[in-house]
């Protein structure tokens, strides 16, 4: 016989409750939906959570830990330069998205609905995670890597572009999330870096 730990069951109601908000939104999602969608009481529902509130905030820290999982690491190696970096990061937070769109989703879109202060925590997240790539575009610049770009609105675009992938990504559509990433990565490269500079013999 299989027993069930709280920590398991916790992970279903936020892996159903991801699914509901993403597809209905949080605010036309009830616990009751919640709890339909495990086949289970919506009381019981209680013993393993205190609100819908503090499922959809667990989402989006899951979710803000694996962006920072992925990202933050390759923004603060030493061993590549900037063009690289930024291909990377590109590629890292394509992947969550692609990998995790239901968390992804909710992390972008229903966030919102969470109370005031944790809407300013999330706030916080989003402006240092926001912090990363626009570390790299500067240091891009200043490497003449880059041409002079506002490095603020840049990644802003480049984040922007990324996360609507949440929207249309389809694991059965005509790319690859692999090949989603590199496209996106090889458009914003192509906008940012400066020719190679001519060899002369």
């Amino acid at each position: 016989m299989t027993v069930e730990t709280p920590g398991a069951r916790r992970q279903q109601i936020e892996d159903a409750a991801s699914a509901l908000f993403r597809e209905r939104g949080y605010a036309a999602t009830s616990v009751r939906d919640i709890a339909q969608a495990l086949n289970i009481q919506g009381p019981s529902l209680y013993a393993h959570v205190a609100s819908k509130e503090d499922v959809l905030w667990s989402i989006v820290i899951r979710a803000a830990g694996r962006f920072n999982e992925e990202v933050g690491p390759v923004a603060a190696g030493r061993d590549s330069a900037a063009p690289q970096k930024l291909r990377d990061m590109i590629r890292g937070h394509a992947a969550v998205v692609t990998s995790s769109q239901k968390d992804a989703a909710v992390f972008l879109h229903e966030w919102r609905f969470l109370s005031a202060d944790r809407r300013a925590d999330v706030a916080r997240r989003r402006d240092a995670y926001e912090a990363l790539f626009r570390g790299v575009i500067d240091e891009g610049m200043r490497t003449g890597d880059f041409h002079t770009v506002d490095s603020r609105l840049t990644a802003m675009a480049i984040l922007s572009a990324l996360n609507g992938i949440a929207t249309w990504y389809r694991t059965d559509g005509p790319l690859t999330a692999d090949q989603i990433a590199d496209q996106h990565a090889d458009l914003f490269l192509q906008a940012l870096q400066n020719p190679a500079p001519e060899m002369h013999s």
